[in-house]
């Protein structure tokens, strides 16, 4: 598109990833009546998808009594919504740069595009005490952002802190039958991730050596008089200065001071 070859930074993929990750680890603890004694302890699945589906699936089953891949306590997550972000507009024209394999290139590659991408996070559970568990695991994080360090473009060698905030949480509980039978208990929590989108790196080779010439141009000397050459003609280079790293091997990041060449014709 825009006569660029195809590109994917996977930019879009890498924030859904690092959203989730956030929610991965969160555990579950039951105890005894007195709260004395541990009675088990689990880590609390984590899956992608709308939270529809998984009213549907629970609908459809609500004892927990048929061999399927979800039960609750659960959480699951998904992405609603991108938009841009005037706010946070940098400069166009900025652009980074990296070193390519075996220092002989180098890649560059404009700023990139901040967008919000709006999460929905739903935490599903049979009872009211394992929600607030699951509950006080995430809230206290959120002040009512949390910042993730993401490495966005792995070969540019930038991170870039995101930002996620917490924007609101609401409970629902659904009844089956009469109202003293809890069927199910949802924690909703909506976020926004202020992330970026990058545009594609371009490779060009390193300049390691410059080379300035000088030439012979004939002109009027002060008397009037032409002056000539029986050696050079116009034009000719009489000198030729070459410049280069000292260490040839040096890279943009290393101390180096320079050699120069000249030679005369």
């Amino acid at each position: 598109m825009l006569g660029n070859a195809h590109f994917y930074n996977r930019t879009i993929r890498k924030v859904v990833v690092g959203f989730g990750t956030l929610f991965n680890d969160i555990q579950l603890i039951r105890y005894t009546r007195d709260m004395a004694t541990e009675v088990e302890r689990f880590k609390v699945p984590l899956s992608y998808g709308a939270k529809e589906k998984y009213l549907t699936r629970l609908a459809s089953d609500p004892d927990l009594t048929k061999s399927i891949a979800i039960t609750v306590p659960r959480i699951s997550f998904d992405m609603v919504g991108m938009s841009y972000d005037s706010s946070r507009k940098g400069v166009t024209t900025n652009r980074n740069f990296s070193l390519g394999t075996n220092n002989s290139s180098l890649k560059s590659q404009y700023g990139p595009i901040p967008y919000n991408f709006d999460f929905n996070l739903s935490v599903y559970v049979r009872n009211t005490e394992d929600g607030a568990q699951i509950m006080e695991q995430i809230l206290p994080f959120f002040t009512p952002d949390f910042t993730v360090t993401m490495d966005f473009i792995p070969g540019m060698d930038q991170k870039y802190d995101m930002p996620i905030i917490l924007n609101s949480v609401s409970t629902t509980t659904d009844y089956e039958g009469d109202m003293m039978s809890t069927r199910l208990i949802l924690w909703d929590l909506t976020f926004t991730a202020k992330a970026f989108i990058w545009p594609p790196v371009k490779t060009s080779e390193m300049i390691t050596t410059s080379t300035a010439n000088t030439y012979l141009n004939f002109a009027n000397s002060a008397n009037g008089d032409i002056i000539t050459s029986n050696t050079f003609t116009q034009n000719s280079i009489i000198s030729s200065v070459q410049t280069r790293p000292s260490p040839n091997t040096a890279g943009p990041d290393d101390e180096f001071g320079f050699a120069e060449t000249i030679t005369y014709f």
